[in-house]
């Protein structure tokens, strides 16, 4: 297996472990939206890399081409990426609110706060 061959697949490799360690190891709910859009770029590149085919051109019928290249996976990403942005942003909205109520970002110091509130009642 030649590693130049498949960099793309490497690269994705390496960005997924990435993400899930930032999700896993972070205590900051910041830095797990950063993680969770790392992971999210390393399944674009995993679904758009095969769907890149050297020399073909445009799906249009013509007697000069004889490979086309398939849109679709080209199309979905577009529309993931589109999706996965609005999805990031109700985090960070949902991410404002929270610093709003408790004053910080921390999970473990959100959960004591909220344990602390819910005994006081």
């Amino acid at each position: 297996m030649e590693f130049s061959g498949n960099i793309n697949y490497w690269i994705a490799m390496f960005q997924i472990v990435m993400g899930l360690f930032i999700v896993i190891a972070s205590e900051n709910i910041i830095k797990t939206l950063v993680g969770l859009g790392i992971f999210q770029s390393a399944v674009y590149i995993i679904y758009v890399s095969p769907a890149k085919i050297f020399g073909g051109t445009a799906p249009i019928l013509s007697a000069n081409h004889e490979v086309y290249a398939n849109p679709l996976p080209h199309v979905l990403i577009l529309t993931a990426i589109v999706v996965g942005v609005a999805t990031i942003a109700l985090g960070l909205a949902l991410v404002v609110r929270i610093y709003e109520a408790f004053g910080t970002l921390e999970e473990d110091k959100i959960q004591e706060i909220d344990l602390e509130e819910g005994n006081n009642d």
